[in-house]
């Protein structure tokens, strides 16, 4: 919300600074986002005098004046609006100002061969509204050299952010309460006139919607001349980012802007038997003030004649009985809509006003006459007319709130030891009444207070935040428990061994385009969003392998020759039964060089399969996988390249991760150079451990007895996995062979056709004595034997 300081003066009798305002708004809850100073902006120009004008010898277009400065000769200018004359007072750029609408900077120049100094400026080029057909027209009594910005009483202006419990401050009104509260100044009575009727209303008004319209207030003003408002309203609306139109609509405007209470004019001749709050008929449809046609349903409330609907009620007027610059006789309306249905038509329409933003959030149900009488007098002052009497139509809420409230609460809740006189204060000045029992009354206007606890929160805003001491919390005895769960410990621990291992990590979006989604997704249809972000976040992400992709593009794209990219978090995958599920995943993305080229290797070597596979078993094993157990198997997915890509499995059925390259058709969908190797791991798969929490394990301890070691030659079946007979060797003789591993695999001249050559290096360990020779029989024995169950021979 915007709003300048000279209307904020309007209101509150004050002699602070901006800066002093700006930080007593900020210590209240009123944030302030942004300060902008018109003066600033128009620094360079002055208001000048046209003393003679004339031709431009070249151009017929142009005129070529001489312009009184206030300050040392006059000044040639060359001027092309034509209104431009002499003895008219306008504004004029020197050389050296900027034109706020484009940024130009003004120089002295020759146009079609007539030097000019500066810039007749028209009220568009100086950011004060849309009119171009000429310069700004200044009143005779302008005083000549005087800086422009002063004499338009330029003044800065307050961009606030409202949080959606202070409907209150949605008016500037409100939050000159708040401040004059807060001892910034006096707030200045608002009296409503006492406008007398002159006549009966001509039009009947009724709420047929107690519920969604509890109240409906109008009366008519005849003999209204509508036209331009005055330049002040204009430039308080300008300055809360409002557009002038007319006097008629800017004072509804300047209305709900001023005290947050939207209202809306109609014209009456465009208007057709009662005029009604009701529900919408299925199907009716109204064009509304955006040029937009809307089709309704019977749960809005709308107001409407015998014609038919004029108004979504509450957050947008019709088209049809808009005011003009011809309208003579008006209907004001000013009502209380019911703030959930006001929320949840303007969801279902997908429009959002500055009206909706205050009847959702609540509106002063106390300020429907009050509202109409000052609508009224606008109105009368300013396009005039004769008025009639009031019509009231049902009646708002007007039960106000009683709170129990106990001063001491301040300082059990608020942490602030405030006098019980002060608490009196602040709430009284807020407009609460206080009674000798401190029974707390509520102003209509708060619907944010719902007991107790509020009030605390009242009292310690406007006494200031900053008298809250510093006070640590008490401190209990003993060793206080664990609070992170087992998952939250097991995503922790994989996340620093990712880091430790030299990857980068990244957070990408959990939400997607919906083709990237699919690409990912398997067989279960996609979580597609009803209310997205954007059309480019309309999906959950069925993987976390596109956001690294997206991640891995942009920075290749800015010169990145090695990418390592890591992410921890949830993928969205949804079951054919409809629900959802969230599953802790880990993602690794390895692009571009491996290793860069240099003098001692040569060219740069590029990531493959098997580096994929090392991050998974690697990352598998901190996580607490059983990684001697896991079988290797294909079925990565389309996503990976066939022959370079597989699984790491704990059994034919539980995938615990995903690794290889990525096939070449994603690289393409992705826009991503290839080879690029990936890994998804699924951590919610991974076994829990077995066992009972206790004390720690000793440390490890070295064997007494050095290890053994027996190589043995297989000829395998060539489609053979190595991982097999890897796994074959070592269950052979589970108490002394400790490990297994293959040293050399061969294939060709003096092996068979069909087979390879695989070598494989068991290590044997002994316990309390060495091995005796019959012993390292028995157990090489029992590898070749294991072995064999799977096709393979020794070799000779």
């Amino acid at each position: 919300m915007k709003f300048s300081l000279e209307w904020l003066k309007h209101f509150l009798e004050t002699e602070a600074t901006v800066e002093e305002i700006a930080a007593k708004l900020n210590a209240i809850g009123i944030e302030v986002e942004e300060i902008d100073d018109p003066a600033a902006k128009l620094a360079g120009f002055h208001v000048a005098e046209v003393l003679t004008a004339a031709p431009h010898p070249d151009a017929d277009k142009l005129q070529v004046l001489t312009v009184n400065t206030g300050e040392g000769e006059p000044l040639q200018v060359v001027c092309g609006a034509p209104n431009a004359r002499a003895g008219m007072k306008g504004v004029l750029g020197l050389a050296g100002a900027v034109v706020p609408a484009n940024g130009m900077v003004l120089r002295k120049s020759a146009i079609r061969g007539v030097e000019s100094n500066g810039m007749m400026c028209s009220v568009r080029e100086l950011e004060l509204g849309d009119e171009h057909d000429g310069i700004i027209e200044l009143p005779a009594d302008a005083p000549v050299g005087t800086a422009f910005a002063d004499y338009h009483n330029a003044s800065p202006i307050f961009d606030v952010a409202i949080t959606p419990n202070r409907p209150d401050c949605m008016g500037v009104y409100g939050i000159a309460r708040d401040l004059a509260a807060a001892g910034l100044g006096t707030l200045k009575p608002v009296t409503a006139p006492d406008i007398a009727a002159q006549a009966p209303c001509p039009v009947k008004i009724r709420t047929d919607d107690p519920e969604g319209c509890p109240a409906f207030y109008g009366r008519v003003i005849t003999g209204v001349t509508n036209g331009p408002s005055p330049d002040w309203m204009q430039q308080r609306l300008i300055a809360a980012g409002q557009r002038p139109k007319s006097a008629l609509v800017d004072i509804t405007n300047y209305l709900m802007l001023a005290f947050g209470r939207p209202a809306h004019v109609y014209d009456l001749a465009m208007l057709t038997g009662p005029v009604v709050a009701r529900r919408a008929v299925d199907g009716e449809s109204v064009k509304a003030l955006n040029e937009k046609s809307y089709t309704l349903d019977s749960s809005m409330t709308v107001i409407a004649d015998d014609a038919g609907v004029h108004d979504i009620a509450g957050i947008m007027g019709g088209e049809h009985s808009a005011v003009q610059d011809g309208t003579t006789d008006v209907l004001l309306e000013i009502a209380y809509f019911d703030p959930e249905q006001i929320g949840v038509t303007g969801r279902k329409l997908g429009l959002a006003t500055d009206a909706r933003t205050r009847f959702e959030r609540g509106v002063d149900p106390a300020f429907l006459d009050d509202g109409l009488a000052i609508l009224t007098d606008l109105v009368l002052r300013l396009c005039g007319g004769t008025p009639s009497e009031v019509v009231r139509a049902g009646s708002p809420p007007n039960a106000p709130k009683v709170v129990a409230f106990d001063p001491a609460m301040t300082a059990k809740l608020g942490g602030v030891e405030v006098p019980a006189q002060e608490q009196k204060r602040i709430l009284e000045a807020l407009d609460f009444a206080v009674d000798a029992g401190w029974n707390v009354t509520c102003p209509l206007r708060r619907h944010d207070i719902e007991g107790p606890a509020d009030l605390v929160e009242e009292v310690v805003r406007i006494y200031g935040i900053d008298n809250v001491a510093s006070v640590a919390l008490p401190r209990a005895e003993g060793v206080a428990k664990p609070t992170a769960t087992p998952q939250q410990q097991l995503e922790r621990r994989v996340r620093r061994a990712a880091a430790a291992r030299g990857l980068n990590e990244a957070v990408t979006w959990s939400f997607l385009p919906v083709p990237d989604a699919e690409h990912f997704s398997a067989s279960a249809p996609l979580w597609v969003l009803d209310n997205p972000i954007s059309e480019d976040m309309k999906a959950m992400r069925p993987s976390l392998l596109p956001g690294l992709l997206a991640a891995a593009k942009r920075n290749a794209d800015l010169g990145a020759d090695s990418l390592r990219l890591f992410e921890v978090g949830r993928r969205y995958l949804r079951s054919a039964d409809s629900s959802s599920a969230e599953h802790p995943t880990l993602a690794v993305l390895l692009a571009g060089e491996k290793t860069p080229r240099g003098w001692a290797t040569g060219k740069a070597t590029l990531f493959d399969a098997y580096d994929a596979k090392a991050e998974a078993e690697a990352l598998l094993a901190e996580a607490g996988a059983p990684v001697a157990n896991l079988q290797v198997m294909g079925e990565a997915g389309p996503q990976f390249h066939p022959g370079q890509s597989g699984t790491l499995r704990l059994g034919p059925k539980t995938v615990l991760a995903r690794f290889g390259a990525l096939h070449p058709a994603t690289l393409a969908t992705f826009d991503v150079d290839g080879p690029v190797v990936a890994v998804e791991m699924y951590l919610d798969a991974i076994p829990a451990k077995k066992g009972k929490s206790g004390f720690a394990k000793p440390h490890y301890a070295p064997p007494a007895l050095q290890a053994v070691t027996r190589d043995f030659a297989f000829l395998v079946p060539a489609g053979l996995p190595a991982g097999d007979l890897l796994r074959a060797a070592k269950g052979a003789d589970k108490v002394n062979i400790v490990d297994a591993r293959v040293f050399d695999v061969f294939a060709g001249q003096g092996v068979p056709e069909g087979k390879k050559s695989v070598a494989v290096e068991v290590t044997l360990q002994p316990g309390e004595k060495s091995f005796k020779d019959d012993e390292l029989k028995a157990i090489s024995e029992a590898v070749v034997a294991s072995a064999g169950k799977l096709g393979a021979e020794l070799r000779g």
